[in-house]
């Protein structure tokens, strides 16, 4: 069902923090409803709001980066193509900055 997908560790690692960052979520939801704020986006937010905004966000992190990581070994001379844990990571740091100060 699967075969098509290119499923690596750092595929998985990325999906099931999505789906716990979900679950997670919706428990806080329910624990404690959210209020509309206005941070650095341009229109007030929800939690929900700051959270698809950001996965959007870290998806497209993750995007650029493998489009760019065989280029990458040119520019910066490296032996082989970087690992994408880096984009992970910068991906999971852009989602948390927004959802702390979107």
């Amino acid at each position: 069902m699967f075969a098509w997908m290119a499923w690596t560790v750092p595929v998985a690692v990325f999906f099931t923090c999505i789906v716990l960052m979900l679950v997670g979520m919706t428990v806080w939801e329910l624990k404690s409803p959210t209020v509309m704020r206005k941070g650095f986006l341009p229109i007030e937010t929800t939690r929900g709001d700051r959270l698809f905004i950001g996965l959007l966000s870290a998806a497209y992190v993750n995007l650029v980066f493998v489009a760019f990581s065989e280029k990458m070994i040119d520019w910066f001379g490296l032996a082989s193509e970087p690992s994408i844990w880096i984009s992970f990571v910068i991906s999971m740091v852009l989602l948390v900055f927004i959802l702390r100060k979107g």
